[in-house]
């Protein structure tokens, strides 16, 4: 079912409550006469309360409303803000160097304006040790406080222990600085190859990478990584030895 206006021909009442081009009233008139009007000022018959008795018209260029509006929806679009809860998983015994990495991820997404869900994952014996999976998140908490702050305290679900953490930068902030940052880098490039034939890419497109930029953080893919098998080299065949010519006798 169509939701856009009923235009010129399509509308199909016998009269109208008229509105000139420049918001004026002009009355309830026919609507031949509405139409003739249209004509003369070269415009279009908008229904703009269909609902009204009787329904109001107005005098305007339809296709530059439309565009108009399709930029107004746009911008609304563009200033929306939506958090996303972001997910990162940790063993009890993780590693230096991957603690290092995935709390970096945890410091893009609360950057970025987005919640974390941390989840501590269990395996074997390791259930029986939970104290190791708050201390872990408690040392997290404490590393990144400066980002975000404990939203939902860690608490123990089946095998996983989880803490959400939300961050101190609303979103709408994160995206504000993200489109400064990439006005900053389309300045530098274009300070950089000046009369450059390529166009940089839209500021618009360019911020929105920015804010909406994730890195694939599920702990079984890097453990995949990491266990992955190392092929051996293939040993070279023993090259031929040659065997001497045997002496011809004399």
């Amino acid at each position: 079912m169509s939701t856009e206006p009923r235009i010129n021909d399509r509308i199909r009442v016998p009269e109208v409550r008229l509105v000139g081009p420049s918001g004026e009233q002009v009355g309830i008139v026919p609507l031949a006469k509405a139409l003739e009007l249209a004509q003369e000022y070269d415009l279009d018959l908008v229904e703009v309360a269909a609902t009204a008795r009787p329904p109001v018209c107005k005098l305007m260029d339809y296709g530059k409303f439309k565009y108009e509006s399709a930029m107004k929806a746009r911008e609304a679009r563009k200033n929306q803000a939506h958090t996303v809860i972001k997910e990162m998983k940790l063993r009890p015994k993780i590693d230096p160097h991957d603690y290092d990495t995935k709390k970096g991820h945890v410091v893009r997404f609360l950057k970025q304006g987005d919640k974390v869900k941390i989840t501590i994952m269990f395996r074997g014996r390791e259930q029986s040790r939970p104290e190791l999976g708050f201390r872990l998140l408690q040392r997290l908490a404490d590393d990144v406080q400066d980002l975000g702050f404990v939203e939902s305290s860690p608490k123990q679900d089946g095998r996983n222990m989880i803490m959400v953490l939300g961050p101190h930068k609303k979103k709408t902030e994160a995206m504000a600085e993200a489109r400064a940052l990439a006005d900053a880098r389309k300045a530098e490039r274009q300070g950089r190859t000046p009369g450059s034939d390529a166009d940089p890419e839209d500021d618009d497109a360019l911020a929105e990478d920015l804010v909406t930029e994730d890195l694939v953080t599920d702990d079984a893919a890097t453990e995949a990584q990491d266990d992955a098998p190392v092929e051996a080299p293939v040993a070279e065949a023993d090259a031929p030895v040659e065997q001497p010519a045997a002496s011809q006798g004399a």
